[in-house]
Parts: structure tokens; C-alpha cells; sequence
């Protein structure tokens, strides 16, 4: 109850790898004339293989099913080639849709497997085009996706639909209008880089003109608040020192020569280092206060 394997055209290893890679044979044509050299099984075989895969999880059993149906996903995977996406990709696809069907297979129920297959087929396939076709997902729900097909069917190649086909669409499917116009504009609409690399010096990458939120104007305001604060606000709060705290704040942070130490301060005023410190940070104290004091009034103005 096997596949003969004198009629089998490729060895065990090669026919494992164009399953699950079918452009591995070289070309999508010598695979599809490999798969339809294999033999096709008799229901009793069949019905056979299912109870030894079921009953014993008999995985050569399971290769043969799958072998004797590569055929029927050639087929399926051949009625989405118009969606722009690699025919072998769309049969290797469709080859995990009849691995998952053989592995739920029951010989028992008196339905053949080519019937219980082209359904995961078709389900693996469609979940492949609708992840793949644009680079935003257009169809996220169960009846965004039968809407996607039966639409790319029922629509006129090239053609925008206008209200009376949208109503006629709606009203065949189900759904409606307003759903098949969101649909049909998801179609219409292409992938466009936002970034896209242009000789053009006259034209722009549509990221060019897209918001800048750095220049809203609470952000300008804010800024300009902050240069000032850091302008006329630090003079000012300097102004109000005494003028040895004045100086040492002025010589310790903000000389361009990189700032003179405790110790140079100490000797210039005659007073010890630690005591310096103590002057350092008490003038420090005074100016964050007095800046905080300025930024609360800029935010009150």
C-alpha cells in the first residue's frame, strides 16, 4: 500500500528538500514536472496510510500521503499567482497547509484527503499573500480577508469601482458598502518608501514632509524661555551675590580655561580650601533658587 519507489523520480533526501524549498530542484518547472510523476494513491490506499499514521504515527505513511498530493497544491498555489508573489514561495506555503491536513486526517469519516486538503491549503496560502503583499497588513480580521479575495476577483482589473458596483459587491458578499469602498481603496494603494534615495535634486522622499514635532510652537517657547533663563537669567542671579561668591562661582564653573581649583581660590582670599567649598556651595544654593524662581515666572507669562 506504498508508492512504488521505482517510479519515484527523486531520491527520499532530494524529494524532503523540495518539499519544504521547491525551488531546490533548480527550477519551479522541474519541480512541478518531479510532483506530477508521482503516483496518485487508490482510496484504499489511502484510507491504509491514514490508520498507520493515526493508529502507530507512522511518519513513512505520512510521506507518502503528502508526496501523493503535491500535485494538488501545485494546482491550488497556481490560482494566486496574479498577487505578485513567487510561485514557488505560494506552493511552499500551500506544502505546510497539506502537512497540518495530513497530520488531522481521519480515513474513518469516508471523505478523501484531496477534499480535506485544498481547504488548509488555501488557508496557508491566504494567510501568506495577505502577510506579504503590501508591506502594511491591509487585511487584519477573518472578514477583512474573504473581502480581499472575493474582492480582487469581482473587481475590474485597473478600474476604480464606482457606487453602484461598490452596492452590487456588497450586496453579493454580504457586507457592507462601506467596508468594500475601505477595501477597494486598501487595493488601490501602493508601498512607497519614505526614505527613498532620489537624483531628483527638485523632489523629496515623502518623509520630508511629514510634521516636525520639535518645532510645535509650547517647544519654541520653551526653548527660547531656556536660553534666556541661561542668558540675562544667570547674569542677573550672579548680580545678586556678594562679590567674593560672585567671583568664585565665576572661577570655579564658568572661566573658559577650565575653572581655578579650592586650593588657588583659598590662596588668592587667604582662607582655607574647605571654607572656599563652603562659599562654593552656599552662592550655588542661591542661584538655583533664584533661576527656579525666574523659569516659574516665564511659565506664568
Amino acid at each position: 500500500m506504498s508508492l512504488p519507489s521505482s517510479s519515484l523520480a527523486l531520491a527520499p533526501a532530494q524529494l524532503a528538500q523540495a518539499i519544504s524549498n521547491p525551488g531546490a530542484l533548480g527550477s519551479i518547472e522541474a519541480y512541478i514536472s518531479a510532483v506530477n510523476r508521482l503516483p496518485l494513491l487508490t482510496a484504499q490506499q489511502e484510507s491504509d496510510l491514514g490508520r498507520r499514521l493515526r493508529d502507530d504515527n507512522d511518519l513513512a505513511a505520512a510521506r507518502e500521503l503528502i508526496l501523493s498530493h503535491l500535485r494538488l497544491v501545485v494546482s491550488v498555489a497556481r490560482q494566486y499567482l496574479g498577487y505578485g508573489l513567487a510561485h514557488a514561495d505560494l506552493i511552499q506555503e500551500g506544502n505546510i497547509g497539506l502537512m497540518k491536513a495530513v497530520r488531522r486526517f481521519d480515513p474513518e469519516r469516508g471523505v478523501r484527503l484531496v477534499s480535506f486538503a485544498v481547504h488548509w491549503i488555501r488557508a496557508e496560502i491566504h494567510e501568506y499573500v495577505v502577510r506579504n503583499w503590501r508591506l502594511v497588513k491591509i487585511a487584519t480580521t477573518k472578514a477583512q480577508r474573504k473581502l480581499f479575495f472575493n474582492l480582487r476577483r469581482m473587481r475590474p482589473d485597473g478600474q476604480t469601482l464606482g457606487p453602484d458596483q461598490v452596492s452590487d459587491i456588497a450586496r453579493e458578499l454580504n457586507v457592507r458598502p462601506e467596508d468594500v469602498a475601505e477595501m477597494e481603496v486598501r487595493l488601490s494603494g501602493g508601498d512607497c518608501a519614505l526614505d527613498a534615495s532620489n537624483d531628483d535634486e527638485d523632489r523629496f522622499a515623502p518623509i520630508a514632509w511629514l510634521a516636525d514635532d520639535t518645532q510645535s510652537p509650547d517647544q519654541i517657547l520653551a526653548r527660547r524661555s531656556m536660553d534666556t533663563l541661561q542668558t540675562e537669567g544667570l547674569a542677573q542671579a550672579l548680580g545678586d551675590l556678594d562679590a567674593r561668591s560672585q567671583h568664585i562661582v565665576q572661577s570655579r564653573w564658568l572661566a573658559d580655561d577650565g575653572g581655578a581649583t579650592l586650593h588657588e581660590l583659598a590662596a588668592e582670599y587667604g582662607i582655607s580650601a574647605e571654607r572656599v567649598r563652603q562659599i562654593e556651595s552656599a552662592a550655588l544654593k542661591k542661584l538655583k533658587i533664584a533661576l527656579a524662581d525666574r523659569q516659574a515666572d516665564f511659565a506664568a507669562a
